[in-house]
């Protein structure tokens, strides 16, 4: 027995008696016992209820591949090579560039309940509590090289905004790889991307987009973010299934990818402006051991973001580059 098999038993928010538990899973109510003591250090609280087994307090939407998939269009399905679900990783887009090192991993995707060591952009940690995000990965190989690759993170972007859009939540993009969802009048991050990238600068090349969304948020997680952190529970009640956000996804990145190797950034440049969540602000820019104020505006056909700065234009690239508003 996994702890996942028994998350999964008790993510129907129903009282399950131990010896129920022990007997749908082939185990004594001792072995269920000890697995039930693993839960609050995992960020799941659990109800005993007497004389009647025990709930999780809150229900979770565990993520199937056979739901996923079944939601998929005809043509997002033909190219989906191989999808992985996972029930604990260090990291999904560790395990995809692992599969590409095995000589796979184009068009595959891997999902996890929960992962340990996470990474955002600048080496920041992005670790999850079990069943709470949309943990996201997925592997593609281009033929144009790396240069051909310039503003992906952000048309990525505007394909998440679009999918969260439809789903009702209100968001804007924060240049180059946050979704910000709107709460009580302010801007809160949703959700980020990263992208690392592997071969040459003009021939092949494999790219693993990770994508971590949070669709539920604990006291806990918001505390760890670091920053003001949100989740679709904030606003959307109830929220959307992850399985039905992880196919929106793969549908959408499935799509848009190929498009991508053929026009690049333009097609998405015109998308992401109309979301720049700074657009016209003052904002804080820090850049290597540099910190200056500027004045953000839109972002270029490459992707660069364009400040102005006594009274001239300058494109930042991505990189050790963050802003802040001002």
């Amino acid at each position: 027995m996994g702890i996942g098999d028994l998350i999964r038993l008790l993510g129907d928010g129903n009282t399950h008696s131990g010896q129920e538990l022990g007997d749908t899973l082939g185990v004594s109510r001792t072995a269920v016992w000890k697995q039930l003591k693993k839960l609050e250090a995992m960020d799941l609280p659990l109800e005993a209820v007497k004389g009647r087994g025990y709930r999780l307090i809150e229900s979770l939407d565990s993520l199937e591949g056979s739901r996923i998939v079944s939601q998929l269009a005809a043509d997002p399905r033909r190219r989906l090579h191989r999808l992985f679900i996972e029930d604990v990783l260090d990291s999904t887009n560790t395990f995809l560039r692992d599969r590409f090192r095995q000589g796979a991993g184009h068009a595959e995707v891997c999902l996890a309940e929960s992962q340990t060591a996470g990474r955002g952009r600048r080496g920041k940690s992005w670790s999850t509590s079990w069943g709470r995000s949309l943990i996201f990965s997925l592997g593609w190989r281009f033929e144009g090289g790396v240069v051909a690759l310039e503003g992906l993170s952000l048309a990525v972007g505007v394909a998440l905004a679009e999918l969260l859009e439809r789903e009702g939540a209100e968001v804007a993009l924060k240049w180059p790889n946050d979704v910000l969802l709107r709460v009580d009048g302010e801007w809160r991050k949703l959700a980020g991307i990263l992208l690392e990238v592997t071969g040459d600068v003009e021939g092949p090349c494999e790219v693993v987009i990770g994508i971590g969304l949070n669709v539920g948020l604990s006291e806990n997680g918001r505390l760890a973010a670091g920053q003001p952190a949100a989740a679709l529970t904030d606003v959307l009640t109830p929220p959307p299934s992850r399985n039905a956000l992880a196919a929106g996804l793969i549908e959408s990145l499935l799509t848009l990818l190929p498009a991508f190797e053929r026009t690049g950034f333009p097609a998405w440049q015109q998308a992401w402006n109309a979301r720049h969540a700074y657009a016209g602000r003052h904002v804080r820019v820090h850049q290597g051991r540099q910190e200056y104020e500027a004045e953000a505006q839109g972002v270029d056909s490459s992707g660069n973001l364009l400040v102005a700065l006594d009274g001239e234009t300058r494109a930042l690239t991505g990189g050790e580059i963050s802003i802040r508003p001002s």
